[in-house]
Formats: structure tokens, C-alpha cells, sequence
């Protein structure tokens, strides 16, 4: 583009038009208000709410004895991208970029990274390692409702075991959380099944492709979420969703689809880690679970029990339409993943919950007092005075009272209307007259009562109010 000024007869310059309106239109310009889809703004009460989950679950994960692990929100590809959930997807189902000539990707479990640590400090850790983690996780995947691509994630996991007992307590420890966090036992179900069984299904299907197997696996684990005619079509030639993007089927033939559906309809449970499992839960006194071949885990590296937890009350969205909510969490034992990283036989299993997924529901379900503490206002008249009104916020926040001086530079209606804004409990005037009178003066913002005290007393009134 010429951004040269082009000279007139009369000595005046002017830019040439296309500069101009190049110009103009990038004056325009603004970034986009909206969010990516498939990630979220968390406001206070969703976010208080959180914390409460938060500590009901370490108060939980102390009393069973785990011990706390973050490990970064990045790893290595390769570290993880054998096991993804979503591979129909481009980009594989993670989020991902090249590094000084390595890729490296944003976690989609805490699993996988939890796998590497285990087999980089293989020799200083106790066997069994039991460990739990809070983090955020994303996944490269279509977002739905409560389905978040960014989202905290709690996990707990047992690593170096083959007994089943792991498997079970997670279960129970589950169970635990979420009735600390104020659901009771009929507001969800542990739905358990093992891997052995689609083991046994392919063989018996004679299917022995890697890539069909995962195909007809990941489309198995959408059973609840899309129902057994859509899932038909995922196992089959592939299904188009109603925007239109179409997800390429397992290529099963119709007698094998229906071999796949009367297998996972039985409900006797044949395998012998499910009947131990399910001896361990009668010992636990634990019968709040239901045995579903149906459950299925998408991921690749289960190999043997695997766990759903599921909610049975009815949870909407935000136009207050009933939806298809699905689990919450879930795991299973994945004996195989640690060795992946090298010679290293360290068995294990875990569960985990998505914790902002988790949230969605139980706001709807739990009707929570949030007691937020709001600030008392002095209100700012003078900035001349200003050291008068830090003595005061001085005073107040010595006795642990949230309080500010109004921060902005607006007249005394719009530090009223900031004070409403927060919902102040009430404000402090400390102008000339109270300076001069040597008293200070509270506004109730509940009930509008103003009362006059001095400096003495200044704790003992605000208190009264707040």
C-alpha cells in the first residue's frame, strides 16, 4: 500500500484515500466481548460455592490419607497424547504448540501427568502412592451444557496396587464427598462396571483393530448422553449432530451392534473383579452403587474396574430447559500407564470429579446461604482529610471489620450508589461538621437509621450493624 502524500497546485498535501480509509476501517476494530466456546466468566457465589466443595473435599481426602500433588498444566505431547477423549476432533482433543522444536499440550486429565510423576520419582515415592490433585484441565472437545473445555478437576488416585480394595474405597470416598457437599444418597448413584467385559465382547466380535476398538469404545461412552439409537449410528457408518458436523462410525455390522446392545443390557454382573468389588462394598456397608455394563469410559488406557457417578435429579440450563446432564466424574484401574514412561510395573486406579460441573448442578439441586462480607464505606469528602479517614479504616480493620475508603473520585450520590452497588452494610460520614463535632456518623444501609458515635465506640456500633 502507497502511503506517500500526494502535493496539490496549491502546496496543500493530502493522504491518499485508500490509506485513509485503510485507516478508518482499523479504527473499528474492537475485540470481541464474547467468550471461545466451551469456557466461562466464574462469578463470586459460583466461585464461594466451589471453595465449600473444595474443602469438603480435602476434609475428606485427610481422612482417608492421601497426600497432595499439583504437577504443571503442561507436558510433553507425548507424554499424553496416547489417551485422549476426544480424537474426532482437530487438534486430537488437546490444545497444543510447538516448543524449541517439541510440542507440548495444555493437561486434558490429571491422570496422565500424574503417571509421568509417579515414574520420574518411581524410587522415592511409598508404594502404594496415594495421592489426590485439584486442577484445571481443557479439552479440545465440543462443549455442551455444564460441558466446559476449561475446567478444575479433582482426582484420587492409588498407584502401585492390584487390590481391589483401592478400587472400592474410591467409591466410597466419593460417595463421602458428596454427601459432605449436601447431596444425599438418592440424589446419585455409582455406577460400576470393568473393561473385562468389552474385552471378552470383542473377541467375541472377532474385531481386533486397535482403531475400531477405541472407535466403537468412544462411541459406547456417549450411550447416556445420546441414547442407544443415536449410538447405533456412531457404531455403524457415523452420525451427523444437529449442527451439522458429522463424527465417522466404528463400521460395525448390524449383527455385531446387536450383540454389543444385549451384552451391556444384562445386568448380572460375570466378572470376577466386579463380584469382589461388589463383596468389599457389602463389608464397607456401601449400597449406594449400581453395577452398569453399559458404563464404558472412553479413554483408552482402562483396563479393568471402571466407575460413573451420576446424578438423579433433574438439572437445567440457563433457559431453564431440562437437559441431558450425564456424569459428574467418574475413573477406573489403568494398570498399564505408568510402565508407558519405561520398565516400571506400578499398577493403579483412580476417580475423579469435574468440580465446576459439579457446581452447576449442585446450585440447582442445593439452595446455599452464602455469607458474603461486605465492606463498610467511609465516604470520602475532602481528600485533605484523608489521614482522618485512615485512622478510621485503620480502627475498623484492627478489629477484622472489611472496610474501605470509597475508592473512586465520584460526589456523595455516587459513592451512595457504589456503597448499594457492593451491598455495603453501611457507611461512615466523617466530613467537616464530624471532624469539627468530633463525632462520626453510620448510615444502616438495611434500614437507612443514621446514628452519631466517637471514636471510641466507632467497633462496638459498626458491629451492631454489620
Amino acid at each position: 500500500m502507497v502511503r506517500a502524500a500526494v502535493c496539490g497546485t496549491e502546496g496543500r498535501q493530502f493522504e491518499s484515500v485508500p490509506v485513509y480509509q485503510e485507516m478508518k476501517k482499523e479504527k473499528k476494530l474492537k475485540p470481541p466481548k464474547e467468550l471461545p466456546s466451551g469456557f466461562d466468566d466464574r462469578q463470586e457465589k459460583e466461585l464461594l460455592i466451589r471453595d465449600f466443595v473444595i474443602s469438603k473435599i480435602k476434609e475428606v481426602m485427610i481422612k482417608y490419607g492421601f497426600q497432595y500433588l499439583e504437577t504443571p498444566s503442561f507436558e510433553y505431547t507425548e507424554s499424553i497424547g496416547k489417551y485422549l477423549p476426544d480424537k474426532e476432533r482437530p487438534g486430537e482433543g488437546v490444545f497444543s504448540f510447538k516448543d524449541e522444536n517439541r510440542w507440548i499440550s495444555l493437561r486434558y486429565d490429571l491422570t496422565a501427568p500424574l503417571a509421568r510423576y509417579v515414574a520420574k520419582n518411581f524410587n522415592s515415592i511409598p508404594k502404594p502412592f496415594k495421592r489426590y490433585q485439584l486442577g484445571t484441565v481443557w479439552r479440545n472437545e465440543k462443549p455442551g451444557p455444564g460441558r466446559f473445555r476449561e475446567f478444575l478437576q479433582f482426582d484420587a488416585d492409588y498407584v502401585g496396587t492390584k487390590n481391589l480394595q483401592a478400587d472400592a474405597e474410591l467409591c466410597v470416598l466419593i460417595s463421602e464427598v458428596l454427601e459432605k457437599c449436601g447431596l444425599n444418597k438418592n440424589d446419585f448413584t455409582v455406577k460400576i462396571s470393568s473393561r473385562n467385559i468389552t474385552d471378552r465382547l470383542f473377541k467375541k466380535l472377532k474385531v481386533n483393530s486397535k482403531e475400531q476398538i477405541l472407535a466403537t469404545l468412544r462411541a459406547l461412552d456417549k450411550i447416556e448422553r445420546l441414547g442407544w439409537n443415536e449410538v447405533k449410528k456412531l457404531l455403524g457408518e457415523g452420525r451427523k449432530d444437529k449442527s451439522g458436523d458429522y463424527t465417522k462410525g466404528a463400521k460395525l455390522k448390524s449383527d455385531q451392534i446387536k450383540i454389543i446392545e444385549d451384552t451391556l443390557k444384562n445386568d448380572s454382573p460375570e466378572t470376577e473383579d466386579m463380584k469382589e468389588i461388589i463383596k468389599i462394598f457389602k463389608a464397607y456397608n456401601f449400597t449406594n452403587y449400581k453395577f452398569d455394563p453399559s458404563i464404558i469410559r472412553g479413554l483408552e488406557y482402562y483396563t479393568g474396574p471402571i466407575f460413573e457417578v451420576n446424578l438423579n435429579f433433574e438439572v437445567k440450563n440457563l433457559n431453564g430447559q431440562t437437559i441431558q446432564f450425564g456424569s459428574i466424574g467418574g475413573g477406573g484401574r489403568y494398570d498399564d500407564l505408568v510402565s508407558n514412561f519405561g520398565n516400571i510395573d506400578s499398577p493403579a486406579t483412580g476417580i475423579s470429579i469435574g468440580i465446576d460441573r459439579f457446581v452447576y448442578a449442585l446450585m440447582q439441586k442445593k439452595n446455599f446461604d452464602i455469607s458474603r462480607i461486605n465492606p463498610v464505606i467511609i465516604c470520602l469528602f475532602d481528600q485533605n482529610n484523608i489521614s482522618e479517614y485512615i485512622k478510621i479504616l485503620n480502627k475498623l480493620r484492627e478489629a477484622n471489620i472489611s472496610s474501605e475508603i470509597y475508592p473512586g473520585n465520584g460526589n456523595l450520590k455516587k459513592q451512595m450508589e457504589y456503597a448499594n452497588k457492593i451491598q455495603s452494610p453501611c457507611v461512615i460520614f466523617y466530613g467537616d461538621n464530624e471532624i469539627k463535632n468530633r463525632e462520626i456518623k453510620l448510615k444502616n444501609l438495611r434500614t437507612g437509621e443514621e446514628i452519631s458515635t466517637n471514636f471510641e465506640n466507632l467497633i462496638n456500633e459498626t458491629k451492631k450493624i454489620i
